[in-house]
């Protein structure tokens, strides 16, 4: 340990020496890769234009707090510093020091827990492996529900620990949720009612590799929270209005997290993080200077999103530095091609990342008060994903599931059907709503006044009429549908009486399904064919 604090201080005296003489490089590395010694350095920084600055150039900060930013650098990126005007001091190595943490559950322990978990619970659980890290080993995912691997009318959640391989606290707490929700299933009626009504999905390692060596980075030396497709340079759309997923080239974790996630349709996920203790929020980065708000469309959702964590978990809650122990991610400091903003942005999947710690490893004994931190944290921000609006979207002749879109009036953030299914499920604030669903070669549906209170989801369904659709629901011929119509066929359907035209599929029956299409037909005849394709 002497000898590696003897060549930090030889180091730093040949960059003091030789930096005012050589030409900065304009950037740092970003997300990397960063090759050879990466050190773990403390950088003052005395302005927020200091704190700014040094996202703006794209150094792999790992947290700010207390005037001091912390950042993993390699030797030209302390000369960066150094050229910059920075002063730093080395904290540790990455990597130093790790393997005597054995408390902690590596690669292997995770591996065998899940498979255990699995065994024991079969009934409940489903282990898989969404692909390989750079060193071959598999990013297992658990999957909870009363009907693991069915598709079904319930909304998706996922968990994700340890992105950053030292950062190992995200997925002690992923393993004890998962516990909690398996030895608690059948006999807490709060936690069979969340299995039995959610598909919960959980990634406790996403980082194997970084966790084995003690390192932040992947084995190839990147940074997997900053190596997500940046918006709008990677991609300017969604995947539910066809954009490419632009995989291509990036880090074998990243795409495999990146194609699972988007094989799904998760309507709300966390991240876990250590080196700060606080809930933050996108947007992480939106074209605004570092330290600067940058707010998405559901702003105020994902403010009480964060809360709902933090309230939960007193040590954040309670935060010397951050209200309430939220932030908005560029508010704090901005990163680019983070996990967070991409979920948000091209899955329509609100997520936020959870820092644990402000101590990046902390000591296995400390590990049980931790969760008792966070256990009633991570029950509420999972319950969070019944709140809002949801409903299934459906063909109105054939009853089959819709792959459509569902957009809340004044917010420009979509969510789309899940296709296998045709539910949806749009998370909202108690208010009062006007939501429109719409799917291609369909005329739209708009529900107005709709009351979202702070219980269950309220329900809408939508059953859309195709454009082409071979019937007409005009039952009375006076050359408009409206409730005279819809009184018709209601009538028909109870036997009262049986006018011509109300058997409206031409089925032979006068049912359930034609005052469906009556009354679509009643409330979507207002919109123009051009205005419907939209």
């Amino acid at each position: 340990m002497i000898r590696f604090f003897q060549s930090i201080t030889v180091l730093a005296l040949a960059l003091a020496a030789g930096g005012a003489a050589a030409e900065p490089p304009r950037m740092a590395l970003g997300a990397g890769p960063r090759t050879g010694d990466v050190y773990v350095v403390e950088v003052p920084v005395s302005s927020a234009d200091a704190a700014a600055e040094l996202a703006r150039r794209e150094f792999n900060i790992a947290s700010i707090r207390e005037n001091r930013a912390e950042i993993y650098a390699v030797r030209e990126e302390l000369e960066l510093l150094d050229a910059l005007g920075y002063s730093w001091h080395v904290i540790r190595r990455d990597g130093d020091g790790t393997k005597a943490l054995g408390e902690y559950n590596g690669y292997a322990s995770v591996t065998a827990m899940l498979a255990a978990y699995a065994q024991a619970y079969p009934a409940i659980t489903r282990l898989e492996s969404v692909g390989q890290s750079v060193e071959g080993r598999e990013l297992w995912v658990l999957y909870i529900s009363d009907n693991p691997g069915i598709e079904e009318d319930e909304p998706e959640f996922k968990y994700i620990g340890t992105i950053h391989g030292d950062e190992p606290l995200g997925t002690e707490m992923c393993l004890h949720f998962i516990d909690l929700l398996l030895t608690g299933y059948g006999q807490i009626p709060r936690i069979t009612d969340l299995v039995d009504n959610t598909s919960i999905a959980i990634l406790p390692l996403l980082n194997p590799d970084g966790r084995e060596a003690g390192t932040r980075m992947n084995a190839n030396g990147v940074d997997l929270n900053r190596a997500f497709p940046r918006y709008p340079f990677d991609y300017t759309g969604n995947q539910g209005d066809g954009e490419p997923l632009q995989a291509a080239g990036r880090q074998p974790e990243v795409v495999r997290v990146m194609e699972w996630t988007a094989a799904n349709r998760f309507v709300l996920s966390a991240n876990f993080h250590t080196g700060a203790l606080l809930v933050n929020y996108p947007y992480d980065e939106d074209g605004v200077p570092s330290g600067a708000d940058a707010p998405t469309p559901d702003d105020a959702l994902f403010q009480e999103l964060a809360r709902r964590y933090a309230r939960e978990n007193l040590p954040m809650w309670n935060s010397p530095y951050f209200a309430d122990g939220i932030s908005n991610g560029s508010a704090w400091y901005s990163i680019f091609g983070s996990m967070q903003d991409w979920n948000y942005r091209y899955m329509a999947c609100n997520e936020v990342t959870i820092e644990l710690s402000n101590t990046k490893w902390p000591p296995a004994g400390a590990l049980p008060a931790f969760w008792d931190d966070n256990r009633e944290a991570m029950l509420r921000y999972l319950e969070a994903v019944h709140l809002g609006v949801r409903g299934l979207v459906t063909d109105a002749l054939t009853g089959q599931p819709l792959d459509a879109r569902v957009t809340v009036q004044g917010n420009a953030q979509p969510v789309f059907t899940d296709p296998d299914v045709g539910d949806y499920h749009r998370t909202l604030l108690p208010g009062v709503y006007t939501i429109t669903i719409r799917a291609n070669g369909y005329y739209p549906q708009t529900f107005i006044n709709l009351i979202v209170t702070s219980g269950p989801a309220t329900r809408i369904d939508a059953a859309l009429i195709p454009l082409d659709a071979p019937f007409d629901a005009d039952v009375n011929n006076d050359g408009e549908v409206n409730a005279i119509d819809v009184q018709l066929v209601i009538n028909a359907a109870l036997g009262l009486s049986v006018p011509a035209g109300a058997d409206i599929n031409a089925d032979g029956a006068v049912d359930a399904i034609d005052i469906q299409l009556v009354i679509n037909a009643a409330l979507t005849r207002s919109y123009a064919p051009a205005t419907a394709q939209e």
